[in-house]
């Protein structure tokens, strides 16, 4: 008998963690992970398809200047700043699922798309987890389907977040909440995301101190990048972990729940050797573009099981999401500020597929 072929799509309780995404005949896996949830517990330093919550990206000086009327401190884990949600953000956290939730479709996707299984992950984050204040309760939905471009066979994966503050805590009527996904994504199949063709769609960013933090309410133009024209990545350069804008005039009138947004395709990529094209996708107003330079995984050795090091530029990541330290803005703070019987809401789309 033939072995069925392998799952396109894997995900783990750790972190409601994207395992595998596999493209092309080869079923090349596409996103840097680990074989078991144990080595990501003691290795995954990175963040590798990690769920980052409550508070994606950066907060100045680990510190919420106004919420609820008071001030919050939060853990310092980047420097003098707060990092993805703080020592053991979602990412690190173990959730409830997958559970199955029957077939859907990704709405604003364009095109028909085939099977539409779904899961859903679900966690809740306690009132002082990490330092933030309020009891939520949220939710990964992930739908995989695939879709017919010609001969082509392009396999999608939805990913839709859903958060809600729940009763609970006196004087709590408010909290902060960006959600995003960490994955770091490599076409060539090889150590280092050299030669891969990446297309930004936008240009537009917010320029930040050297921990990255926002030293401006404006955006400013990337100086190697063109919007919707493309680069290649080198051994080394460009060097690139920003937070690009998708539409800097929007600002400060982003919904809190982004779900109804039109999907925006903000990154496409192409490696030439594999001819793997890789698209992301997203209702979300700004995306971090990470090129990987931080990436320090040594090898591990596990009785018989050898994993690779994964070192410098081992995979760039493509982070939807909401802008920068934006509690701490005045023009921003309505697209993180999340109120007792409000919804925050985003989707997020992966597309893969291989020419050959």
């Amino acid at each position: 008998m033939t072995a069925p072929p392998p799952a396109p799509f894997a995900f783990l309780p750790l972190g409601a963690i994207i395992q595998t995404f596999l493209v092309g005949p080869s079923n090349l896996n596409i996103v840097q992970n680990f074989p078991s949830q144990s080595q990501y517990v003691s290795h995954n330093s990175p963040f590798f398809g990690e769920t980052i919550g409550r508070v994606a990206n950066r907060i100045a000086a680990g510190k919420i200047n106004s919420l609820n009327g008071k001030e919050y401190a939060l853990a310092r884990n980047n420097g003098e700043n707060a990092l993805h949600g703080g020592d053991v953000g979602w990412g690190k956290r173990v959730w409830e699922g997958p559970t199955p939730v029957g077939v859907r479709k990704i709405e604003g996707l364009e095109g028909e798309l085939e099977g539409g299984e779904s899961v859903v992950f679900k966690l809740r984050s306690e009132h002082g987890d990490e330092g933030y204040p309020g009891t939520v309760d949220v939710s990964v939905v992930y739908t995989a389907g695939v879709q017919r471009v010609g001969e082509r066979e392009v396999r999608v994966l939805g990913i839709e977040y859903e958060v809600r503050l729940v009763e609970g805590e006196e004087g709590v009527e408010e909290t902060v909440v960006n959600v995003t996904n960490h994955s770091y994504f490599n076409l060539s199949g090889l150590p280092t995301i050299e030669g891969t063709e990446v297309t930004l769609c936008t240009s537009s960013y917010l320029p930040v101190d050297a921990g990255g933090i926002p030293t401006t309410s404006s955006t400013s133009s990337f100086p190697s990048v063109t919007a919707n024209k493309p680069f290649t990545l080198g051994l080394t350069d460009p060097d690139i972990d920003d937070c690009f804008v998708v539409d800097p005039s929007l600002a400060s009138s982003i919904p809190l729940d982004t779900r109804s947004s039109p999907l925006t395709k903000l990154v496409s990529a192409y490696h030439p050797a594999t001819k793997i094209h890789f698209e992301a996708l997203s209702t979300e107003p700004a995306f971090q573009f990470y090129t990987g330079k931080y990436i320090d995984v040594p090898e591990i050795v596990d009785g018989s099981l050898k994993v690779e090091a994964r070192g410098a530029r081992s995979g760039f990541c493509v982070e939807p999401s909401r802008y920068v330290n934006a509690v701490n803005v005045d023009e921003w703070r309505g697209q993180v500020v999340l109120k007792r019987g409000e919804v925050y809401g985003s989707r997020v789309v992966y597309k893969g597929w291989s020419d050959e």
